[in-house]
Order: structure tokens, then C-alpha cells, then sequence
């Protein structure tokens, strides 16, 4: 258990505040538990619960909302907390619901911790908004800040080339680096958009060859990706392939090559201390998708209530200005509540996972 107490001090520092009357310690936990986003939400919804638990909450001492995915139901979710006496809320993993909930949850000066929003508007207007939330998750342009961050330094004396799909999402990724290349005195040799979800990408790799390229950077999804590497390596050309998170979809017929870079998310479970994994085996549960996040974020709201229960400062104080040891490692929040960190990082594929590159 990260905490600053020993154990048995902190758990009886938690059953003291929680069961206090006067005190009114309550969590909320908000989720869509409905339609096809059922999973996810359960996922976040165990973490948190797993949390409580380990943290002797009473039952009693939660509250949990299902928000549907959906602003009408963010709306509901949002009322139901401030009936239900919550002093800060843990969840929500759907742009419109939290939308919807936060003026109402603004209004009764409840907090919100959310592990799986990323829209950049949640917090970039906060200024504007007043909205009281925290994002463990990454912004929405988190991806491209930091292929741009860690590329750029790595590729200074490299020649490399970059290459999209025609998609937004490929074309915003590429265009990204190049800017922030050119920024820094560099240009790529090489520029194309391919044509996706070919059975071989031989064209585009002969040209890249032909172009003196040794490094591409690829706005693409994963399949494509390993079909060029696939080629790269039949026609004896020493390719070094660059990608974003899509490496992280479920494979294709054609495995990744050995040594594809991705710029990607950890995956919680690999990084999570071993007494989160514990509770996890202990209860029979795979800590998957967003059920390590949402342990995390119930961690951060423990651990604000009880500092702001002891130091006398608001929960918002806490939030802006202390650092918490979570499950998903230590975090503290910028001045708009994201992460004051790019939890992004450089990882490779060794033939059958992703290493982290130090």
C-alpha cells in the first residue's frame, strides 16, 4: 500500500474518518454499466471497489451512479451524488456524461477524478468553466506531444522519413512531428500517403529505400505497420519503423517485426505494484482496461479526503497542489487538473511484447 503512514496507522486513520457522522465521508463512483460500454465501465468500477475494499470502506461510504455514456445520464449521475451526500467523485469515461455532470457537481463543490476522459476541451477551458476535475488519463493530443518530444531528440542524426494513411487521425500524428522537426532545424527525406489495408506495402518501402531513408515515422494502424516491416525485411532493407498506440490493437495475420518503436501508453498491469495485482488475484479478477486506473483514482480520493480532513484545507487544495503514490505511480495534476507528466513512453517490440526503451 503506497501511503505515507505505516499501514496500520493509515487504515485506522481511514476507519476513524470514514465512520465518523459528522464527517460525512462519502465517495461516489460513476460509470456506464449499460449497452456497449459495459465492460469498460465494470472494468473501472471493479478497480475502484477493489480499492475501498483494501482500504476497509465501508460499503456504506459509496456511492455508485451508472451514467450511461450519455449526457442526460451524466446529468442523472451528477444529481444522484449530491443527493447521495458525495464529497468527490471517482470515474467516468464518456465525454458527454462528464460534460453534463460537472456544472451540476461545480455547484455542489464536488471534485471528480477521472481515469478514462481525454477530450483536451475537459480541462483546457477550466479556467472559463470552474469545472473541479482531475484527469488521470492522457489529453487527446498527449499521443502526439510526445512522438514529437521523444523522436525528435532521438532522431537528430538520423534520416527518416514520415508516412500517413489519409486519415485524420494518421495525418494529424505525422504533421505533428514534422513541425516540431522542423522546429528543431530537422526535415524528413521522405513524405507519402499510402493506400491502407493493401495485402503488401512493397511500393512504399522500395521508395522509402530509394530514398536513403532509416527511420520512418508511420500515422497508421498496427496491420499496415507490420506489413511493412514484413516487406522491409524480404527485400533486405534495414527499416527502423516508429508508430503511435494503434500498435497496441489486436494483431493481424503478419506479426510486428522484431525492433517496430511505438510511442504508447504502459500497460497498468505491467507497472502496478505487486499488492495491487495481489487484490486483484485474490478476488480472482484480470486487472484489465481501465480497473487499475480506477483503483488509482479511488487511491486519489481517499487520500485527498484524509489530507484535507487533517491539514484543514479543501479538497481542491489538496488536488492542486499534493502529490499522490497511486497504483499507476506517483502523480500530481498542472494548473488545469491533467497530469502534470506525459505518461507517454518509448517502447520496442521484442517479437512478442513491448519493452520499454530507457
Amino acid at each position: 500500500m503506497r501511503i505515507s503512514l505505516p499501514a496500520i496507522q493509515f487504515l485506522a486513520l481511514v476507519a476513524a474518518i470514514f465512520a465518523a457522522p459528522a464527517m460525512a465521508q462519502t465517495i461516489g463512483i460513476v460509470a456506464p454499466v449499460t449497452d456497449s460500454v459495459e465492460i469498460l465501465g465494470n472494468q473501472l468500477r471493479t478497480g475502484a471497489e477493489i480499492a475501498a475494499a483494501e482500504r476497509r470502506i465501508a460499503p456504506a461510504n459509496l456511492r455508485f451512479a451508472d451514467d450511461s455514456c450519455s449526457a442526460e445520464g451524466g446529468k442523472q449521475a451528477a444529481e444522484a451524488m449530491v443527493a447521495g451526500g458525495v464529497r468527490i467523485v471517482v470515474g467516468f469515461i464518456c465525454t458527454e456524461a462528464i460534460e453534463a455532470a460537472l456544472p451540476i457537481l461545480k455547484q455542489a463543490g464536488i471534485p471528480v477524478v477521472t481515469p478514462g476522459v481525454r477530450t483536451n476541451s475537459l480541462t483546457d477551458q477550466r479556467q472559463k468553466t470552474g469545472w473541479p476535475v482531475y484527469r488521470l488519463a492522457p489529453r487527446a493530443d498527449g499521443e502526439r506531444e510526445a512522438i514529437s518530444d521523444i523522436l525528435v531528440d532521438a532522431w537528430q542524426n538520423k534520416l527518416f522519413a514520415i508516412v500517413d494513411d489519409g486519415t485524420i487521425y494518421g495525418r494529424e500524428l505525422v504533421e505533428s512531428f514534422r513541425l516540431s522537426a522542423e522546429l528543431a532545424g530537422l526535415q524528413p527525406i521522405f513524405v507519402d500517403t499510402y493506400r491502407p489495408q493493401m495485402d503488401n506495402q512493397i511500393g512504399l518501402v522500395a521508395r522509402l529505400r530509394r530514398a536513403g531513408a532509416s527511420h520512418v515515422l508511420v500515422g497508421g494502424d498496427r496491420v499496415d505497420v507490420a506489413i511493412m516491416g514484413r516487406d522491409a525485411e524480404e527485400l533486405g532493407f534495414d527499416l527502423a519503423i516508429a508508430a503511435g498506440e494503434t500498435l497496441r490493437s489486436a494483431p493481424g495475420d503478419v506479426p510486428l517485426a522484431a525492433g517496430t518503436l511505438m510511442v504508447g501508453l504502459p500497460e497498468p498491469a505491467d507497472d502496478a505494484p505487486e499488492d495491487v495485482l495481489e487484490a486483484f488475484r485474490e478476488r480472482e479478477i484480470v486487472p484489465e482496461g481501465y480497473a487499475i486506473p480506477g483503483f488509482a483514482a479511488f487511491e486519489i480520493a481517499v487520500e485527498a479526503l484524509i489530507r484535507a480532513e487533517t491539514s484543514g484545507r479543501t479538497l481542491a487544495e489538496v488536488l492542486d497542489t499534493d502529490t499522490f503514490d497511486t497504483a499507476l505511480g506517483t502523480i500530481n495534476f498542472d494548473e488545469k487538473g491533467d497530469l502534470s507528466e506525459n505518461p507517454y513512453r518509448l517502447f520496442r517490440y521484442d517479437g512478442t511484447k513491448f519493452v520499454a526503451v530507457e
